[in-house]
Parts: C-alpha cells; structure tokens; sequence
C-alpha cells in the first residue's frame, strides 16, 4: 500500500524514525522501494549527480519531470516527492501552482518540495491549499548558494539560529507535512524538532531530527572523488563497477566472452538445410 503524508507524520507521532533517499531513474528508485525506504527524493541533485551540473542551479522543470516520472514507475510503495527547481516557485504563485500540478499530474509525484521558510510561506499555503502535499527545505538551500557564498552550514550564530527556528514554524503554520534541515547544527535540530508538530528529515543536521535523507550516490559510493561530511558510504560501487568493466573488455578484446552460455544456438538440420539452399554462404 502507498505511503502517504499522514502515515509520514505518524512517524514522529510515534517516535518512529524516517528513512528518505533520492532516487532519479526507474532502475534504482524500484531497488529502494523493494527495500523499504518510505519517501523518494526527486532532488535537484540530479543536476550535480546524474547531469554533470556544478550546482542545482542549471536543473530545469522539463528535465525534472522526466525523471520525476521514471521513478513514480519505479517506485509502488514509497511516497515519491518531486523537488521544485530553481525559480519556479518565486516569480508568482501561479508560476508556483502551475509547476508544483506539472509534478502530480505529468510526474506522477505524490508531493513537491520547496526551499525557503517564511519568505515562501505563503506560496507554499496557496499550493497546500490546492491540494498539494509540500514539504519544505531550510538551513543550507542549494539553490541559493550564490547568496550563501558556497556549500555552508546555517544557523551558527543566535540570529541565524532565530530565523531558521521562525522558517520552520512559519512552514509548519503554511501546511508543510514535513521539513528538511540541511547543515544546521545539531543542536538547533533538536531545537527545531521540538518547536514543531510536523517531521524533521535532517542532512549533516544531526540524529535528533525526526529522519535523515541522503543522496544515493554518496550512499552507494558511486564517487570517490569527493564525499561529502554528512555522507556514508555504506558501499563503494564506484571501484565494484570500475573492475566489473575492466573484465568486460578483457574478456571481449581475448575472446573469453561471449560463451556458448550467452549465444543463440541454431539447430543442426536448419543449418545443414541453410547451407545446402545457400551454397556461397561458407
């Protein structure tokens, strides 16, 4: 049976903890919903991770949507939530309310996320109000990194703290069924966590959070280049993968594959008969 929102706020209710991961094809988000795993990001991340980006920045909604709907294909019991990417939420709340129901309806998602807190409250209300289950995303936004001035953890200072703590009440008071925290202290999580009735999923922001999300590549070790503070590598496919190619091309380039194992085989009288009816065909 599909996860919904309210078997998501359950979670907290019962101190259950909440397991988020992002998936971005077909492939991957059926082996982490065969897993277990209740809610998909469809996260911007793709930008980085699957197309080669340097930021979130460049991610548009068509390119969004097209993988958006090759994991609601994949995916038959977690909840699938699609990321709104960069500036299709800020310019007016119709541009909002159109992009966030291109999700539902061509995506097939079941929820969008936003980034901001009570400057994008009352857009996100308008798009809860439509019918649309949003969860919300403060601390270290990606798409404001310019601003931000890089990769930064947020809330180290008592001001900062002080907004994230009213950005996480204002989307509470806005609708939002859950909030990510990225690269917030620890501290000010646990803070958070307790100010607000709705979930917490928590990135580099501590285990007091309600849940944690990663992004699947860094738990899959697909790069060895850079792993990122928050991240596990709970496997390193980057080398497992590399190796299993290297053998590929041995093995083809020395004539080792493929074996009769992995061939069509004709049946001797058909191939008798073919080279009788085709007498140049040796």
């Amino acid at each position: 049976m599909r996860i919904t929102v309210n078997d998501i706020k359950g979670m907290k209710d019962r101190g259950e903890k909440i397991t988020m991961l992002t998936a971005y094809d077909y492939a991957m988000a059926r082996i982490v919903d065969e897993a277990g795993i209740p809610l998909i990001l469809v996260g911007d991340s793709l930008g980085m991770v699957v197309l080669g980006y340097e930021s979130t920045i460049p991610v548009t909604m068509d390119e969004m949507i097209h993988h958006t709907k090759a994991v609601t294909r994949g995916a038959k019991n977690a909840l699938v939530v699609g990321d709104m990417p960069f500036m299709t939420y800020h310019i007016s709340t119709a541009d909002a309310l159109r992009n966030a129901a291109r999700f539902i309806q061509e995506g097939a998602a079941h929820a969008v996320k936003l980034e901001g807190g009570e400057n994008v409250a009352e857009t996100v209300k308008r798009i809860v109000q439509c019918g649309i289950p949003v969860m919300g995303h403060i601390g270290l936004t990606p798409q404001s990194i310019h601003q931000m001035g890089g990769f930064k953890a947020q809330g180290k200072t008592p001001d900062a703290a002080i907004r994230l703590i009213k950005d996480a009440k204002a989307l509470e008071a806005a609708g939002v069924f859950s909030i990510v925290l990225e690269a917030v202290p620890a501290s000010l999580s646990k803070i958070i966590t307790g100010s607000v009735s709705i979930p917490t999923i928590g990135i580099g922001a501590g285990k007091e959070c309600d849940g944690q999300v990663q992004v699947i590549s860094d738990l899959l070790g697909l790069y060895s280049d850079f792993v990122p503070r928050h991240a596990k590598q709970y496997a390193k496919l980057s080398g497992t993968i590399k190796e299993a190619v290297a053998a590929y091309i041995t093995e083809v380039k020395g004539g080792a594959f493929p074996t009769p194992a992995q061939s069509i085989t004709m049946d001797e009288s058909v191939l008798a008969e073919l080279t009788k009816s085709t007498p140049s065909f040796e």
